[in-house]
């Protein structure tokens, strides 16, 4: 997650032109998007958080029923495989920023990016193993050494490389499907996976060094699922946003009011339809060659439910409700590293033995609702925090090793901290 220190306010225009972006002007849509693609991701990891028997094709014993059936359908179709593609085509889209602040800097862009991967892969690390295995971080600092080998390719050449990243990782799931298949396999979960799921739930109720073995123990099947499932995906999306940051397509996205209405037909029926065949196979079909096609088919559809969601942020940011968008959504947008790891610590110690242990003791709909609660009060904190300082404390933090210097802790004096 790339995070940049300034933004406008709202009494402000929001910076339309190339020359504005170019030269250093922080774009609010794209904060606005951040922040909603924060709340994507904390509506998917709470879940796992909240329960060790989610992903595993089990019901969490207790936690059933009609409204807890229908909490998880929603969030399989309209969350899961979404959210981490915005925050990955964000994630190349500032890429390009930050190449161009270097130039108008005259400093070095390559050593810079390597200390800020280096920075990211470290809290990532502490992040999977004392708060969420399933972090995103290291895995962003592994691709972003790609990205990096990669910044000169023309923006047509990142999107064919984009496309066939995801066809091949599609066709590569379908033929697994197949092989499966074929094979009269698949559909069946092991005996162990219940007791290993239950052990699991009394290690995360345990104290401090039971929830750090727990999270050990998963590390190696999460390391398994990034490279496989969502690796291929982010860079692709990594690739999708360098493209667009070359040809400064957010800097004024009245320009594509038509294509952004497209994305949204395509995201809202075709992207959908893809989400519903996944959510079925997952929920009703796991460890079945249904399951391994529709991760494939979702491989596909999932960027246009994301990109549907990009050109629904980017419109109402422009249009009667821009203000109210802007202001609920972006300063959780400006602190995303903050807000990412403040999310992991709150349901660390919400749901492990760090604090009340309810792991696998609240309904999906009560977990939706703390996600909502959450993130509500996380907006209201950034925009707190951003009216005092320059940046979010783990923002300042990654910034001044990155660039080996003490960047500011307060607005800029005689100014306020600019708001969204």
């Amino acid at each position: 997650m790339s995070t940049r220190p300034r933004t406008e306010s709202p009494s402000r225009p929001l910076p339309t032109t190339r020359e504005e972006q170019s030269g250093g002007a922080r774009l609010a849509q794209v904060d606005a998007l951040r922040g909603f693609a924060l709340l994507g991701i904390l509506m998917v990891n709470i879940t796992y958080m909240a329960s060790a028997y989610h992903g595993t094709g089990l019901e969490d014993p207790g936690l059933g029923g009609p409204l807890s059936e229908a909490v998880r359908w929603l969030v399989a179709v309209l969350f899961e495989a979404k959210f981490f593609l915005l925050f990955s085509f964000l994630f190349g889209y500032s890429f390009t920023l930050q190449i161009d602040s270097a130039e108008r800097r005259g400093t070095r862009f390559t050593p810079r990016f390597l200390r800020r991967l280096t920075g990211l892969f470290v809290i990532g690390v502490i992040h999977a193993v004392v708060l969420f295995p399933g972090d995103i971080l290291t895995l962003y600092a592994a691709l972003g050494l790609i990205l990096l080998a990669l910044r000169r390719i023309q923006p047509r050449t990142a999107i064919r490389i984009a496309v066939a990243l995801l066809a091949v990782t599609a066709v590569g799931y379908a033929l697994l499907a197949l092989a499966v298949a074929h094979a009269g396999g698949g559909g069946t979960i092991a005996a162990s996976t219940a007791s290993a799921a239950a052990e699991a739930t009394e290690a995360l109720r345990g104290g401090p060094a039971s929830v750090v073995g727990a999270h050990l123990q998963v590390l190696p099947d999460v390391a398994v699922l990034l490279a496989f499932f969502q690796a291929p995906s982010a860079l692709a999306a990594f690739l999708l946003g360098l493209a667009a940051g070359r040809r400064r397509a957010l800097a004024d996205t009245d320009r594509h009011q038509r294509l952004l209405r497209r994305l949204q037909w395509i995201g809202f029926t075709v992207g959908l339809l893809g989400g519903i065949v996944y959510a079925d196979a997952s929920l009703n079909h796991p460890e079945s060659a249904y399951q391994l096609f529709a991760l494939g088919l979702d491989v596909i559809t999932a960027p246009l439910v994301a990109a549907a969601y990009a050109a629904t942020v980017f419109r109402l940011v422009r249009g009667r409700f821009s203000r109210a968008v802007v202001t609920a959504l972006a300063p959780a947008g400006r602190m995303s590293l903050t807000n990412y790891l403040g999310q992991s610590l709150v349901c660390a110690l919400l749901f492990t033995g760090f604090g009340a242990a309810l792991v696998g003791r609240v309904p999906p709909i009560g977990i939706a609702a703390i996600a909502l609660t959450l993130f509500a009060a996380q907006t209201v904190a950034s925009r707190w925090w951003l009216r005092h300082h320059a940046y979010g404390p783990l923002e300042w933090l990654l910034r001044a090793w990155t660039t080996l210097s003490t960047p500011p802790w307060r607005p800029h004096s005689g100014t306020r901290s600019p708001q969204p």
